[in-house]
């Protein structure tokens, strides 16, 4: 089969082609929301504009949004861009907030503003993509790609290829020397014997991308062919096995001047750490003065329909498995605990160590009728935003469970305790899925922890952002919540 006559393209250029556009997208955007609005442009729209292309151009570098996206999705470029550019306006209204500029700016104008960049932000985003995907079709902009190991990992790439043409990835072929009896089934595609053709064919430019998908074992081969590529010009991708993309956080690190590999630790280091402790401040300082009405109205109903405190507090495992405090509407009646003192937890147990937890339960006659409107629509839960905000919990994260059920599922569930790398979250991964409420069997502890250790292998900044925008639709409601 004769390929396409294929044309390279310079990926720095388009990286700062992308970074031009973003900040003409801040100040066109801004003066189109002056237009509509009938403002007449002045000086301190021209120094917010400067100030939100600061903070989106910082914001943007960190998250790497200008790396190539040949090998990402569509929507997750432009989710992660939109999420970038959503955070970075936030961060400036809560500075405009604090210095008490707001009160400067017309409210239209700020609206607008917003508006245009998120739809600019999206529609030049399609149009660059559609017209790519054009260009591809035309044998522009192709890369030429192999893969040295017949592997299982090795025909995932594969197939990833051949399902999203708009990669502009055209597959050269499948290189593997090892006898026949451990090469994979690779679907009828077939393997040559010679790795070293596909060395020569780098040297010569034939290749772009080559992919190492040798298990990890075949150390000393790996060595040998990383050796002879290393005169060439080809980009060298490794593709983890098994063993190494089921290790929660496998990255390099440092021990003066030794490479150490992470194995389990924290996925917020540095300034991801900095920028996850914003997003919790920023928005959990937002979100409490917007519900501060609520808060004040369901104090009052709680007072005035059962006798007991409005909140409870429950002692809860949370980074690093430290206990903390978090804090609760009270959305049960008032008992007598075995200390003699009053309990309230609504997770039955009680509020200082959990020796003992009764899960509430459907039709639970200890939860009052005020109580099951607010566990049902996790109402009973806006007193933990406080528990945000000083730094106990995050918005996002794995929901703190009873002390006594983290004794219980540690020694039942392998992996259990890493959940305890990232703080407790209001909601996450887990919950917006529907492993959410009662875990009355073995089977469901295990989903709900399958979640959480997705989330936490898998964390980004523009996934925190992804779930607390699903919660919005569809987390707050849950037919499992008791």
């Amino acid at each position: 089969m004769v390929s396409k006559p294929t044309f390279k393209s310079n990926s720095n250029s388009y990286s700062s082609f992308y970074r031009i556009l973003d900040l003409l997208i801040i100040l066109l955007s801004l003066l189109l929301a002056c237009t509509v609005s009938d403002i007449t442009i002045t000086p301190k729209y021209y120094i917010a504009a400067l100030a939100l292309s600061v903070i989106y151009s910082n914001l943007a570098e960190l998250l790497e949004l200008y790396r190539p996206w040949r090998v990402g999705r569509f929507s997750t470029m432009v989710i992660a861009t939109m999420g970038a550019f959503l955070v970075s306006f936030l961060v400036l209204m809560s500075i405009m907030f604090v210095l008490k500029y707001g009160e400067l700016f017309s409210r239209m104008v700020i609206t607008l503003w917003f508006v245009f960049i998120m739809s600019f932000c999206f529609l030049w985003r399609l149009f660059i993509r559609l017209h790519n995907k054009h260009r591809r079709s035309l044998g522009y902009n192709i890369k030429q790609v192999a893969v040295i190991g017949a592997t299982s990992s090795g025909q995932d790439l594969y197939n990833e290829i051949r399902e999203n043409e708009e990669l502009g990835f055209e597959f050269v072929g499948f290189y593997d020397d090892r006898s026949a009896s451990r090469v994979y089934e690779t679907n009828g595609i077939v393997v040559n014997a010679d790795v070293n053709e596909a060395i020569d064919s780098a040297r010569k430019g034939l290749i772009d991308i080559l992919f190492i998908a040798l298990p990890l074992k075949a150390d000393k081969r790996i060595t040998n062919i990383l050796s002879q590529l290393g005169d060439t010009t080809v980009d060298v991708h490794f593709i983890p096995d098994s063993f190494i993309s089921n290790l929660m956080h496998a990255r390099v690190s440092h021990v003066g001047n030794l490479d150490t590999i992470s194995v389990y630790e924290s996925p917020y280091l540095g300034a991801k750490e900095w920028l996850k402790r914003t997003l919790d401040v920023v928005v959990g300082s937002i979100i409490l003065l917007l519900i501060s009405p609520i808060l004040i109205i369901i104090s009052i109903l709680i007072k005035a329909t059962s006798k007991g405190p409005v909140l409870f507090k429950q002692t809860r495992y949370g980074l690093g498995g430290h206990k903390i405090t978090i804090w609760k509407f009270r959305s049960m009646g008032v008992t007598k605990n075995s200390n003699g003192g009053d309990s309230s937890d609504s997770s039955g147990g009680s509020d200082a160590t959990d020796q003992k937890v009764i899960q509430a339960t459907k039709n639970d006659p200890r939860i009052t009728p005020l109580g099951a409107f607010l566990r049902r629509t996790s109402l009973d839960e806006l007193p933990q935003f406080f528990n945000v905000v000083g730094g106990g919990m995050s918005i996002v994260g794995p929901r703190p469970h009873a002390v006594a059920h983290n004794e219980e599922y540690r020694q039942k569930i392998k992996f259990y305790m890493l959940r305890h790398k990232v703080k407790p979250g209001i909601t996450g991964w887990a919950q917006i899925n529907g492993w959410r409420g009662e875990t009355d069997t073995l089977e469901k502890m295990e989903k709900r922890i399958e979640f959480d250790l997705m989330y936490i292998k898998n964390w980004t900044i523009l996934w925190d952002i992804k779930i607390i925008f699903l919660t919005l639709f569809k987390g707050f409601m849950s037919k499992n919540a008791y």
